[in-house]
């Protein structure tokens, strides 16, 4: 039997782990690498990205920086999800507000020492990273708009960080070699970043009571309901694009299957959406769109599934 004093530790563990969306972090690290596999660097033996250890640096200060920005989330935002999310909220408060602090300042601090390990770029990025993160938290979330817009950007950002690395490797003169492949790349991030922006936007509406009390400036509390549900139709139409992109004049290989599939279920969200007007009906579509955003990451291995089946080979020859 544990006694108190451990059974303590770990409710207050677990409280921790929810603050920083543990669950989040393995998913995180596998769409950099997969990422860095088969879109960022195809002509890379996936082993030696997988023991390149700057890249793994990389991901896990990328990972480490997110959870610390969970956390200055949370922060601000416990009177707010204290309304909208209760049950989480009281798992969140068994940390206490300074902990949470010392938790954020440890995490950033060892992000900054492993970037500046990397170099020198690298630190800047973080630390650049980092900042907003704190300042979209503390400020710019509360805004219409333009905290949907940020809230977004930060999502895909890390992803930015694995592109600039390999990129920077590349002599200047050959760049021009890879414009098709960097084309690849930002159209898949403007798919993923509409993705994540509709998600925001209904995470506004699912979250309207606790906003509206707290005195938050999101779409739905300034420009009404109606306005944020045609804003979130034409952001679901405009992800046609880029599908279209991917799929007709870049190679994405079997990954054409969920683009596809992801189209549909975007139509079908969007007819659930106009007949919606409670907060369990917004978070049904919110927890679709977490589905879709999810599954796109184990979607990367359909554009050259070859790869997984080699990686087998070679784990049964050792």
């Amino acid at each position: 039997m544990l006694s108190r004093q451990h059974k303590l530790l770990l409710i207050k563990i677990a409280s921790l782990f929810s603050v920083v969306r543990g669950y989040n972090i393995p998913v995180i690290i596998l769409a950099q690498y997969l990422s860095a596999i088969f879109i960022l660097a195809p002509d890379t033996r996936a082993l030696a990205i997988l023991l390149d250890f700057n890249l793994f640096i990389l991901v896990f200060a990328s990972s480490l920086t997110i959870a610390s920005g969970y956390i200055i989330n949370n922060f601000y935002d416990s009177q707010k999800d204290l309304i909208n999310r209760p049950n989480k909220s009281m798992l969140d408060r068994l940390v206490s507000q300074k902990t949470k602090l010392n938790v954020y300042f440890t995490l950033n601090f060892i992000v900054a020492l492993m970037a500046l390990f990397v170099s020198w770029r690298a630190f800047f990025f973080f630390s650049l990273y980092i900042f907003v993160i704190w300042f979209y938290s503390h400020k710019i979330k509360k805004y219409p708009i333009i905290g949907n817009l940020t809230a977004a950007l930060l999502a895909v950002t890390p992803f930015f960080a694995i592109l600039l690395y390999y990129y920077n490797q590349i002599p200047f003169e050959e760049i021009e070699n890879y414009k098709r492949q960097l084309g690849v790349i930002f159209v898949h991030a403007s798919f993923l970043f509409l993705l994540l922006l509709i998600r925001e936007m209904i995470k506004d509406l699912e979250n309207l009571k606790g906003d509206l009390i707290t005195d938050y400036k999101t779409i739905p509390i300034v420009y009404g309901e109606e306005i944020s549900k045609k804003i979130i139709t034409f952001l679901t139409f405009l992800t046609v694009l880029p599908v279209y992109v991917l799929i007709e004049i870049y190679d994405v290989g079997y990954m054409d299957i969920y683009f596809y599939s992801s189209l549909i279920i975007l139509i079908l969200c969007l007819l659930y959406l106009w007949k919606s007007n409670a907060k369990p009906q917004f978070l049904l579509l919110h927890n679709i769109l977490k589905f879709l955003i999810v599954s796109g990451v184990f979607c990367i291995v359909l554009i050259d599934p070859s790869v997984l089946w080699h990686g087998k080979r070679l784990l049964m020859m050792l």
